[in-house]
């Protein structure tokens, strides 16, 4: 455990009590010194560690969903346009085939 710092006077001097919790598979380090006891600041860290990771892992299925959703939608320019329909000269085009019909 590492001493606390900060306003406290000279009883931060003699506390002991600063936590730090890191998570090792992601690398996220929570360093906690607001209360007098040691196991409060732990389960402080703890609840804020868990928050940030699960913002992370929100943060990242979003993303894929994005990504997903993107390839899936297109961007609707003339590349990818299957038909064209213009009424006012009757004519369909099918770009696949370049097939146009009057």
């Amino acid at each position: 455990s590492f001493r606390s710092g900060g306003a406290g006077g000279q009883h931060v001097n003699t506390t002991n009590s600063a936590v730090r919790v890191t998570h090792l598979p992601t690398g996220i380090s929570v360093s906690m010194q607001d209360e007098r006891s040691q196991h409060q600041n732990r389960a402080k860290a703890m609840k804020i560690l868990r928050a940030r990771l699960y913002d992370e892992s929100v943060r990242t299925r979003n993303a894929s969903i994005a990504a997903e959703r993107k390839s899936q939608v297109g961007s609707g320019d003339r590349s990818e346009r299957i038909r064209t329909y213009n009424f006012q000269q009757g004519r369909v085009t099918d770009h696949r085939v370049n097939l146009t019909l009057y």
